[in-house]
């Protein structure tokens, strides 16, 4: 069991590593201003139920064969790459028709889990996350790294909950305002697909 202070300092980095918006956040964002808070929340469950893959996968040393191995590192990245455009070229092709107020329709619960679940698992910057900070916390004095590896995936796991949850409740107070103007959700389509465009390229920079 790691020492209380390893823990606090293990939350507060983390903490302040959650709070800058990345691809799980820009999805939770968009869903909670489109489709309200509900969405918002099912969609926090879908994407961290995805980050259960990735503790998992740090647990049993998978995210260090991932790292080590180029061909992997490629796969999973190209893989997420390709979401991500798909997301973003969606998004630009949608199309609101006039400025009246407009009923969105509204995705299944389903549908919005596991959108979630694939933009976590496919984001191959979540698992190197666990490969390279994880370990920083770890001490093979006090046991095993595994299961170390594992309550630290868990503390991550709850304070993202506590993080992403936040943004979905906040950003769904826009909502209405958005729903609103035809002109306003179409700007949220542009902002959106661009920045889901622009993760998709700034991924492909990314080197195993």
């Amino acid at each position: 069991m790691p020492e209380i202070s390893t823990l606090a300092a293990f939350c507060a980095a983390t903490l302040a590593l959650l709070v800058i918006p990345g691809p799980a956040v820009l999805y939770i964002v968009t869903r909670s201003v489109s489709q309200g808070r509900a969405a918002g929340v099912v969609s926090v469950l879908g994407v961290h139920t995805g980050s259960l893959v990735h503790i998992a996968a740090a647990a049993l040393g998978l995210s260090a064969l991932l790292a080590a191995s180029a061909t992997a590192f490629t796969i999973v990245k190209y893989v997420g790459v390709a979401y991500l455009l798909w997301l973003g070229v969606r998004k630009l092709m949608q199309r609101e028709k006039g400025e009246q107020v407009l009923e969105l329709r509204v995705q299944s619960k389903r549908r919005l889990f596991w959108e979630g679940f694939v933009v976590n698992v496919l984001n191959p910057k979540t698992a190197l996350f666990f490969l390279t900070f994880l370990p920083l916390f770890t001490d093979p004095g006090v046991g095993p790294v595994g299961p170390q590896i594992l309550l630290f995936g868990m503390l991550w796991l709850v304070l993202g909950m506590v993080s992403d949850g936040a943004y979905a409740m906040l950003s769904s107070m826009l909502a209405g305002r958005l729903r609103g103007s035809a002109r306003a959700r179409r700007r949220l389509n542009v902002g959106s697909g661009l920045v889901y465009l622009g993760l998709a390229a700034w991924l492909t920079t990314e080197k195993a």
